[in-house]
């Protein structure tokens, strides 16, 4: 029955696409509304289903379509209404550090084992970098044979919207960076690093401490933990309306008709992305023999929330209880998935190599493959680091462009599809960082 109404509900969609462009070519208003009437017929199925099956992640794609509709319908409601999506991040993020904190100091205290914490910190960040800097190299790529920026005139692309202006990180910045100095403005401020560094010291610490106070903090943790956990299913309870709203209000403030001008910059960028994980993720998947299809069906639900919220940070306590449902220990999930959201962002580092070239592209600024490969180096260490930056990619690409005489002005033409961009690369970011604590426990394993 459900697989009849999902096939009703895809003939309802293209026969309402068809009357759409009709009605809009030929400015017929009738065969608009009758349009628009089949379109909330066709919603109107995938909610039925959605009850049906009642799973996060239908009922997150049925957001995702609602919410596109109701955006290009209403405008004027829709762009008010990202006020909830802003509530569920926010919520999201008060749960990242109390559960970083307890999972990795009962991973550390509870197991003793130094001496695998020191195997997979020097793996994981070997695995890292390897697949950040393919990345990187796929992401040069394709900018450079599909050349999105070309054609493009900055002058006509003009955006108030501005983003927090920094300055070029040196290594001894990026080191620094590393490192808390104080853990309460750590977890105000979202920095997952600090607190990983922070969390790790604190359980090394718990090994050395007598017996009973010991016991205490690691019931403690291990109570911390449980409650955080039980916390996220509460807050994910609000996450499909908090995913229709964000999109509602995209739709709502843009319309459609930039991805339309913009459809050669989003198009190459997930192709990009597509060929990462066909170049790279597979491959490692099928050398660790991961059984594909049960760790897709795993994960599908984080990964789909990342790309619906355009933030990767939402998905982390959903991909660590995910993570471990699937068979990792908690002590390799605690650490290798939280410390690959500062070092093994694979989307977000092929999104800045495709926004600086892109943005090169479209003042014809020609740069050389010296050049280009000298600013992939500066992106691998400009980018560490950087989470809990508001638009923190842009960051890093505004920087990077004024490095290079590059005008960093030209981030006013990313900035209206930045939306569209950044759910591929949060998705990706997921999807990567799931498969690397994977791999870590693989080669843990022996």
């Amino acid at each position: 029955m459900q697989r009849k109404v999902l096939i009703m509900t895809l003939i309802l969609g293209l026969i309402a696409a068809g009357f759409t462009a009709w009605g809009l070519v030929n400015g017929d208003i009738m065969v608009q509304m009758a349009a628009t009437a089949i379109r909330w017929v066709a919603i109107g199925g995938l909610a039925w289903m959605s009850i049906k099956k009642n799973k996060l992640t239908t009922w997150i794609f049925f957001s995702m379509v609602a919410g596109l509709e109701f955006g290009y319908d209403f405008p004027w409601i829709a762009t008010e209404l990202n006020v909830v999506s802003k509530i569920f991040i926010k919520l999201i993020k008060t749960i990242i550090g109390p559960l970083l904190f307890g999972t990795l100091v009962v991973g550390i205290a509870g197991h003793g084992d130094i001496k695998q914490l020191g195997r997979m910190g020097w793996k994981s960040l070997v695995y890292f970098e390897l697949v950040t800097t393919v990345a990187l190299f796929i992401g040069l790529l394709v900018v450079n044979i599909t050349r999105p920026g070309d054609g493009i005139n900055p002058a006509l692309w003009a955006n108030t919207e501005s983003i927090e202006k920094v300055e070029a990180q040196g290594w001894k910045d990026i080191v620094l960076h590393i490192f808390p100095e104080n853990i309460a403005k750590s977890v105000a401020d979202g920095q997952v690093l600090q607190i990983v560094i922070f969390s790790l010291i604190f359980g090394v610490a718990l090994l050395f401490i007598k017996e009973r106070p010991k016991k205490v903090m690691m019931e403690f943790c291990e109570s911390l933990t449980e409650v955080m956990f039980s916390f996220t299913n509460i807050v994910m309870k609000l996450a499909p309306l908090a995913i229709g709203c964000a999109l509602a209000a995209s739709i709502g403030k843009m319309g459609f008709g930039i991805l339309v001008n913009m459809i050669k910059m989003v198009g190459s960028l997930y192709l990009a992305l597509g060929l990462l994980i066909v170049v790279v993720f597979i491959p490692v998947a099928k050398m660790i023999n991961l059984p594909i299809r049960r760790f897709v069906k795993a994960i599908a639900e984080p990964v789909t929330l990342a790309f619906a919220t355009t933030s990767s940070e939402s998905a982390l306590p959903k991909a660590m209880d995910a993570l471990e449902k699937f068979g990792i220990p908690r002590k390799i999930v605690t650490f290798v998935l939280p410390t690959g959201y500062s070092f093994n962002l694979d989307g977000s580092m092929m999104y800045m190599t495709f926004a600086s070239i892109f943005i090169a592209q479209a003042y014809g600024i020609p740069l050389d493959l010296g050049t280009q490969l000298t600013m992939l180096l500066v992106l691998m260490l400009t980018s560490k680091g950087i989470a809990g930056v508001p638009r923190a990619s842009l960051v890093v690409v505004a920087a990077t462009c004024t490095m290079f005489d590059i005008p960093a002005e030209g981030i006013a033409l990313i900035l209206p599809i930045d939306h569209f961009c950044d759910m591929g690369r949060s998705m990706t970011n997921v999807l990567g960082n799931g498969l690397a604590t994977a791999a870590i426990d693989k080669w843990e394993k022996d």
